[in-house]
């Protein structure tokens, strides 16, 4: 029985998805479980299998933005009749590809008329016998003619139309036009008083050639969606937020001495331990893990901290759920699944959403400081930055210890500056003894 496929809700906050690929065409054959389509959900690409077997009888919208559960095709037997699924489909808002309009009114163009060069048969140009005579008369090379007789035979008012044309009068050898014309130059754009010579066509070349591998040039791409989104909400946080940043230097040979401890038995990021760290101060500082509706501030007694996945497309932000309650070994173990999935576009859009507070590592890509936009509609950003040996005065002597900046952007609007500045300490202190969190 025929069906329609639709747009699919791939979850809990998607409204509407864009279609950037059909794996099938119509008239293919279809499998219960096979791809059809991809669609691309807030900056997410996901392939949606079919429901059913079937004939992919109608397609009826090859690409684009289309809402959650709006007709995109239609599955039924090959010789099942399908004007019911097409009508449902238009009163449910799908537009057809395929616009008779427009077939009708491209039928109704007027054959365009395109000049042709003479034909040359057997070495020997089509041209009337007047045009010929013309030609020797004013010295015109019918091969320069462009012909529009029948065939492309050049006719008396084609030479007549040629010689009245403004053409620069340039001498060159018969060896210079040759190569000339080899090269694809244009003899007359060459500014030279005397005869032109081989050697000037072949440095005129060069240096054209050299004029454009150097000349500016501009390209234009449109947006992926993924791309897209981030510019919206880049944005939008900037137009929102009034971000304040704060930058708070850490002594990191504790938080070492912990990851390297964990090694045999798990291996343990430094990322990994400071989402741990950041969740638990997050309860102690709750106005760093709210977020602002309107006029009231939304507090929480949990924590759903987001690590930014950084991929060749864009950044994606899938979220750690009541990070607050978990073991360091089972937020380890999610960061990881999490972001494999985000590298092989698996994610789904539950797992990026829900967000409280973000977690962005940029030490990886030895930055050391830098100021990170809010992740709407949150209210603290943390960015971590490269581990430095850095020369710090220990009792009158200098050590080289391993230190690490902690960089926080925090919205002014209900984070305070002394807020940040006690936030950003505790964290400091937690990660410089991090035993501490045993308690």
């Amino acid at each position: 029985m025929g069906r329609l496929l639709v747009m699919p809700k791939l979850g809990l906050t998607m409204t509407e998805g864009t279609i950037v690929e059909w794996f099938k065409k119509e008239g293919d054959d279809i499998k219960k479980g096979e791809k059809i389509f991809a669609v691309e959900t807030s900056k997410l690409t996901n392939e949606v299998e079919s429901p059913a077997s079937g004939v992919l009888r109608k397609i009826i919208h090859h690409d684009g933005k289309l809402q959650v559960l709006e007709p995109v095709a239609i599955l039924a037997g090959a010789d099942e009749d399908i004007s019911d699924l097409l009508a449902k489909a238009e009163s449910g808002g799908a537009q057809p590809v395929a616009k008779k309009e427009e077939k009708q009114e491209e039928k109704q163009e007027a054959p365009k008329v395109e000049q042709k060069q003479p034909e040359n048969i057997g070495g020997r140009i089509s041209a009337s016998p007047r045009a010929k005579k013309l030609a020797k008369e004013l010295g015109v090379d019918l091969a320069d003619v462009i012909g529009t007789g029948p065939g492309g035979a050049i006719s008396e008012k084609d030479v007549a139309d040629y010689q009245s044309e403004e053409k620069p009068k340039v001498k060159a050898s018969p060896t210079a036009n040759r190569v000339a014309q080899n090269l694809g130059v244009d003899i007359n754009k060459m500014a030279k008083s005397d005869r032109i010579m081989k050697d000037d066509v072949v440095g005129y070349h060069s240096f054209e050639m050299l004029k454009e591998m150097a000349a500016p040039k501009e390209t234009r791409e449109k947006m992926t969606t993924m791309r897209s989104v981030i510019s919206e909400r880049m944005y939008q946080s900037q137009q929102t937020s009034a971000a304040v940043h704060y930058n708070l230097t850490v002594d990191t040979r504790e938080m070492k001495r912990l990851r390297d401890n964990l090694q045999p038995i798990k291996k343990i990021t430094y990322t990994d331990i400071i989402v741990k760290i950041v969740s638990r101060v997050l309860l102690e500082y709750p106005m760093l893990n709210c977020s602002v509706d309107g006029n009231e501030i939304i507090k929480r007694n949990y924590a759903n901290i987001g690590v930014a996945v950084a991929l060749d497309e864009g950044l994606l932000v899938p979220v750690v759920k009541y990070a607050n309650i978990k073991g360091l070994q089972t937020i380890s173990e999610e960061i990881k699944e999490l972001a494999e999935k985000a590298r092989s576009n698996s994610l789904q859009p539950d797992e990026m959403a829900g967000g409280t507070f973000t977690v962005s590592n940029l030490g990886m890509f030895n930055i050391e400081s830098f100021t990170p936009i809010i992740n709407q509609p949150e209210v603290a950003i943390l960015g971590i930055n490269a581990i430095k040996e850095t020369a710090i005065n220990v009792e009158g002597r200098f050590e080289f210890i391993p230190m690490m900046t902690l960089s926080l952007t925090a919205d002014h609007r209900v984070v305070d500056g002394s807020v940040a500045a006690q936030f950003l300490n505790r964290l400091k202190e937690l990660i410089e003894n991090p035993t501490i969190l045993m308690l």
